[in-house]
């Protein structure tokens, strides 16, 4: 207590300064029209700064959030088209509003999102890591795409995350169609830029222009058919000149990939069974040929 009292006797003129300036500028901004709209503006202008700049950094901490819900929204409003298109080709059974049976794929959907945790552009074989596993539900091949298109194919799924092969990575083999067109081929990805695809083994007699959309095919037991992969920038012939080989631009955008959803389909699911139980009951047929052959 004594100390408190000799601070404030050593500075009681400092203190009685600032009680006189802060009485002052008081009187002045309360008491004269023109200081007082100065101070109030100002006052406004510091006090919106501060919200602004506290605006900016709540959007960006859930700016995470609005992504995902986009992504999802995305793929949601695509399911519907084809539902919408399915619904049509019930009621006229004109086949130019949707190809065949693309239909029944869409309405069988269960989309599992997850963010990417890892991603890759730069090797031969680049590989993508997700935040979902077996416990929410993703398995080996099931099929992941965001909402501008194809990404990729589950490779590895653990309990609580999962590898995934993309589009970029030279191991990747997805079948793929001209949209309106039913002409179908094989995308390949060799390397270089990352926005670039070749879709392979394309009929001569196949009909298509440049700016053609590329979709999945439906004919393999990982994607439905009718997920945009991109549109057709160039047309080379294959190297046994029986085919050609498009130039596609991916409508992914693979080094800005952050939300993607895993397509759990249960048609495919069923046909992704029946397929392993054929090969498994072909195997035994095919031992005691190979026996007799050598």
């Amino acid at each position: 207590m004594h100390n408190l009292t000799e601070f404030l006797a050593k500075y009681k003129h400092w203190f009685l300064f600032v009680a006189l300036e802060v009485l002052s500028m008081v009187l002045l901004f309360r008491f004269n029209d023109y200081q007082g709209s100065v101070w109030f503006t100002s006052a406004n202008y510091v006090a919106g700064s501060v919200y602004e700049a506290s605006s900016k950094v709540t959007s960006y901490l859930t700016m995470g959030e609005v992504n995902e819900e986009l992504t999802k929204r995305n793929l949601e409003l695509e399911r519907q088209v084809k539902e919408l298109s399915a619904q049509l080709y019930d009621k006229t059974k004109d086949s130019t509003f949707l190809h065949k049976g693309q239909y029944r794929f869409f309405s069988k959907f269960r989309l599992i999102q997850a963010k990417v945790v890892a991603n890759s552009l730069d090797k031969p074989d680049n590989f993508i890591t997700i935040n979902k596993g077996t416990w929410d539900g993703v398995r080996k091949d099931m099929g992941v795409a965001c909402g501008n298109g194809v990404v990729g194919i589950v490779y590895m799924a653990g309990i609580h995350y999962a590898v995934v092969i993309p589009v970029l990575n030279s191991k990747s083999n997805i079948s793929c169609s001209i949209q309106g067109r039913d002409y179908f081929g094989y995308l390949h990805w060799n390397g270089g830029a990352s926005d670039v695809a070749y879709l392979d083994d394309v009929p001569r007699h196949a009909k298509f222009k440049l700016g053609d959309r590329v979709v999945t095919s439906g004919y393999s037991s990982v994607f439905p058919a009718g997920v945009l992969v991109g549109k057709i920038k160039h047309v080379y012939n294959s190297e046994d000149g029986l085919s050609y080989r498009l130039q596609i631009k991916l409508s992914t955008d693979f080094g800005n990939l952050r939300d993607v959803c895993v397509i759990d389909d249960a048609s495919i699911r069923e046909q992704r069974q029946v397929i392993k139980a054929a090969q498994d009951s072909i195997k035994p047929l095919e031992s005691p040929m190979v026996n007799r052959g050598q």
